[in-house]
């Protein structure tokens, strides 16, 4: 269930901080590239035509406006997830992550980024800086709850796996709880404070610390709706410059740096404050699909090497220095690069309206993007259960196939239970209200 080494756990922090080194040297490279390369007189205009204060941002959706193609992409997200956690050596060729820099992780932190932006940015700014940031915290405890919620349930199921197993010794640690099982107390405290957690527990601790900090990015998008932006920057390239990180228990650090990840979560808000409307002009050139296509194709012969080195040798020397290690822990700038060019091609391939959006093959996706705090968290589970099913039974192909798509049915159908459940309960609420009331708010 592990990475590629220059995409996954790295082992130590040291080596950490040798690999944010190539990445800071790649990031000050490319600036210092724009910065030779960008005409003057561009980039006066765009300054000029960037008022300095805006009171209220520019949403990138109209209040009470739905974006669909936000939950599509959220539940495929989901679903890439739950596959390539299942199935890590077989079913993930069916995905992105061995065919480019970037992986699901980066599609769920950004779309996560732009729906809370979008959500309690618009509460905080119509009904004030105290009461969104209330709203905002009362949502970190949900996640917070439902990550304590899924550890106890994949300690559960890891307990019972290594007794009914015949090599327990493999499970505790492949998902990296042999301290647990050692000290269970003070591995507990740990748990409760985010240092410790098994294997693919990673998202959840890391989207805690990210909404924590949304109240201040809306409070800088008050002053300036490109000041959240330029902080960002400003703290990731610190992050790269400094080593700065996060520790978990007993001697690691967190596999998702947020003081790095924040910038991806961090522009997903900027573009709902209005940032991806003044990005269209970009969405809508030619040259621009045309170097992310490029772009692609390049991230995809790169990964090709790492599964045929014999490839390896058509890559000039200099460039194997410059990109490596890719390192997905401090968010490395070519998978925030590859990212961008994913969306770029997939904003063009799905425009806002498609048709496409209202058939029956898109509907699961959209379904499970619409509960994507519950579905990410029943996927995790999901996910070990079928590892280890997969593992005793030794299974093949066909197997690994049934238990991919039984998983993702199983995932659509609780999604389907929260649909109705939330329609029967309006319905309910709506029933117990006085009809002059419902008048009051229909007008």
């Amino acid at each position: 269930m592990r990475h590629l080494p220059v995409l996954g756990h790295l082992g130590a922090r040291a080596d950490i901080a040798a690999v944010s080194r190539p990445q800071y040297r790649r990031l000050v490279w490319l600036a210092s590239w724009f910065a030779k390369g960008y005409p003057r007189s561009t980039g006066h205009r765009a300054a000029t035509a960037l008022s300095p204060l805006v009171p209220t941002p520019m949403f990138a959706l109209a209040k009470g406006q739905r974006e669909l193609r936000l939950d599509l992409f959220r539940g495929l997200a989901l679903w890439l997830i739950y596959i390539d956690h299942v199935s890590p050596d077989l079913l993930t060729w069916a995905t992105i992550r061995n065919y480019g820099f970037s992986d699901a992780a980066e599609i769920f932190i950004f779309i996560s980024g732009f729906t809370a932006a979008l959500v309690y940015g618009r509460a905080t700014f119509e009904a004030g800086f105290v009461i969104g940031t209330a709203r905002v915290l009362r949502r970190v405890w949900q996640i917070y709850t439902t990550h304590l919620l899924l550890f106890l349930v994949l300690m559960a199921e890891i307990a019972f796996v290594i007794t009914v197993s015949e090599r327990p010794a493999f499970y505790i640690q492949e998902m990296e709880v042999g301290e647990f099982f050692k000290q269970p107390g003070s591995e507990m405290i740990q748990a409760l404070l985010l240092r410790f957690r098994p294997l693919n527990m990673d998202v959840l601790p890391l989207y805690v610390v990210l909404m924590a900090f949304l109240p201040l990015v809306l409070l800088l998008a008050r002053l300036h709706k490109d000041l959240p932006l330029a902080a960002s920057v400003a703290l990731y390239i610190l992050t790269l410059r400094y080593d700065l990180h996060l520790s978990t228990h007993p001697d690691g650090f967190w596999s998702f740096n947020p003081y790095a990840w924040q910038l991806l979560f961090v522009f997903g808000a900027w573009c709902a404050l209005g940032g991806g409307k003044r990005l269209s002009p970009i969405l809508n050139s030619r040259g621009v699909l045309w170097a992310a296509v490029a772009y692609l194709g390049a991230a995809f012969f790169v990964t090709m090497t790492w599964y045929f080195p014999s490839l390896e040798s058509l890559i000039p020397g200099w460039l194997l220095r410059l990109i490596y290690p890719i390192n997905k822990a401090d968010f490395d700038v070519l998978r925030f690069a590859h990212f961008l060019a994913l969306a770029f091609v997939a904003l063009r391939f799905v425009p806002a309206g498609w048709t496409g959006l209202q058939s029956s093959w898109a509907k699961p996706l959209i379904v499970c993007g619409q509960y994507s705090l519950q579905i990410f968290a029943l996927g995790v589970a999901l996910s070990f259960a079928g590892y280890a099913l997969l593992t005793e039974l030794d299974a093949g192909v066909l197997l690994h196939a049934v238990v991919g798509v039984g998983g993702i049915a199983i995932l659509y159908a609780v999604a389907t239970v929260f649909t109705w459940y939330k329609w029967a309960m309006s319905g309910r609420e709506r029933a117990e209200t006085p009809t002059s009331k419902l008048t009051t708010q229909s007008a």
